[in-house]
């Protein structure tokens, strides 16, 4: 046999028998890591082009069948928060010996304004001001060493939601919705809410980027309580259901035509949005209605929008929907530069409500074992106090990348623990520094994939939520 394959030829029997052996091997530990959900055959999902968010299975069993982030716009100070720092009070007004490169200048140390306790079995000390959330502190696992590349907002956001801070990816829920489906033909399967809108600049958080079109999220402006704002469009204005249905097979026809003799999959995405805004209009109404909602759960969850949104978010993920993310506010209000304690107790008593309702409601209903919950920002922000153009304090605090914690619950997180740490200030992550590459790992490994191998190919390569990076957290894994 010529070529350089030829050395092959001349093995003796013996030798092929030990040399092929070595693969039986192999072929065993990819078994096992696979049960032990280490591993998976799978890379990418097999879609049907008809019905691109039927429901799929995942590499191996996950704990999770959904996610709902709550996502805090403009970073929440971790100082102020889930990363209590004794060291700041003994230290207050001196200047600190460790400094780190921030955007704007900052001055001594400053203690947090708001008290610290511990809560539950675990004792894990939580501020005041999510006293709420802290009473579930025995199912969150929270994560104080989280890292992310620069101290900018628009940046650090992508990365958060989309893997990346410098182009355009796939958000996490597009990625996740690609993997699983959905469980719910009749709604989207990944929903973005946030009260009064975001800048345009912000929408592609949740954008679907190289992946089908149908991925995308859908965002809905929560601010709003009739039907009509808060899913436009969502009745035809002269036309009833019939009439339209008959309207929706005929122009399917036409594109399915037309796809066929462009082969253009940006008409699957346009066909499938038709479809689905036509199906939406009876199962949407009633998801987003909150009528039927005992008087009980409404006062638990509270009246305000955010108490609102978080609960229409549980009767989606009720209904199927595979991915919620809820917004809180719109242009960056946790971005507490100045008078962090008003803002920070004010902000967290719009949400803290909300999220401990939705702990609450999620476990007497059975859910919280397989809905994973995450909290969380973009950033941190400095232990010490930011300075104006004349020196003075301020009394906010400065973005910080370099340290900060995020926390999930449910969905097979082994709640009442702490991963990692950052200093004795809560200046950088020292201990198990976490990038939000591994976070995103940990995400997928819960809802039962491997992040390395699921995958999409596009311009020549297979891409995938973590790109070469990312390890799962197996310590806050149940």
């Amino acid at each position: 046999m010529a070529g350089g394959n030829s050395i092959a030829w001349n093995l003796d029997r013996r030798q092929w028998l030990q040399r092929g052996g070595l693969g039986l091997g192999a072929l065993g530990l990819a078994q096992l890591l696979q049960a032990e959900g280490y591993a998976a055959d799978a890379v990418a999902p097999v879609v049907d082009r008809n019905r691109p968010l039927a429901s799929r299975a995942a590499h191996f069993p996950g704990k999770a069948k959904r996610v709902i982030h709550f996502f805090l716009n403009g970073g929440p100070s971790h100082v102020d928060t889930f990363d209590h720092k004794p060291m700041l009070a003994k230290q207050a007004g001196k200047p600190l010996s460790q400094t780190l490169t921030t955007e704007r200048k900052t001055g001594a140390a400053m203690p947090s304004p708001f008290q610290f306790k511990p809560y539950g079995e675990s004792g894990i000390e939580v501020s005041e001001i999510f006293a709420k959330t802290a009473a579930h502190i025995d199912d969150i696992a929270v994560i104080r060493s989280m890292y992310a590349q620069v101290p900018n907002h628009e940046p650090s956001l992508m990365l958060m939601n989309c893997g990346d801070s410098a182009q355009v990816r796939p958000s996490v829920g597009s990625w996740v919705l690609y993997g699983m489906g959905s469980e719910n033909q009749n709604l989207p399967g990944f929903i973005s809410m946030c009260p009064g809108g975001l800048p345009i600049k912000d929408t592609e958080n949740w954008q679907s980027a190289f992946l089908p079109g149908a991925y995308q999220g859908t965002y809905i402006d929560s601010q709003h309580q009739a039907l009509g704002k808060l899913i436009e469009n969502i009745e035809h204005p002269h036309i009833g259901q019939d009439a339209q249905r008959r309207q929706l097979e005929l122009l399917g026809k036409w594109n399915a035509r037309h796809r066929e003799a462009l082969r253009d999959e940006r008409l699957d995405a346009r066909i499938h949005s038709y479809e689905l805004a036509f199906r939406m209009q009876g199962e949407a109404r009633e998801a987003f209605d909150l009528s039927d909602e005992t008087e009980s759960i409404q006062e638990l969850y509270g009246r305000n929008v955010h108490g609102r949104q978080t609960l229409i978010a549980r009767r989606l993920l009720e209904r199927g929907v595979r991915y919620v993310q809820l917004w809180h506010g719109a242009g960056q209000p946790w971005d507490n530069h100045d008078n962090i304690e008003a803002n920070h107790r004010r902000l967290a008593g719009e949400l803290d409500p909300a999220i401990g309702a939705l702990l609450t409601d999620l476990k007497q209903r059975g859910m919280l074992e397989d809905t994973l919950v995450v909290w969380g920002g973009e950033f941190g922000r400095t232990p010490t106090v930011e300075l104006g153009g004349d020196g003075a304090a301020k009394m906010g605090r400065d973005h910080n990348h370099y340290g900060f914690s995020v926390w999930m619950a449910g969905g097979g997180v082994k709640g009442g623990t702490v991963y990692g740490a950052t200093d004795e200030f809560g200046f950088k992550a020292e201990e198990n520094p976490t990038s939000v590459h591994d976070l995103h790992a940990t995400i997928l490994h819960l809802l039962g994939f491997d992040h390395e191998q699921l995958t999409f190919r596009y311009a020549g390569r297979d891409f995938r939520l973590t790109d070469v990076h990312g390890k799962v957290i197996r310590e806050i894994v149940a």
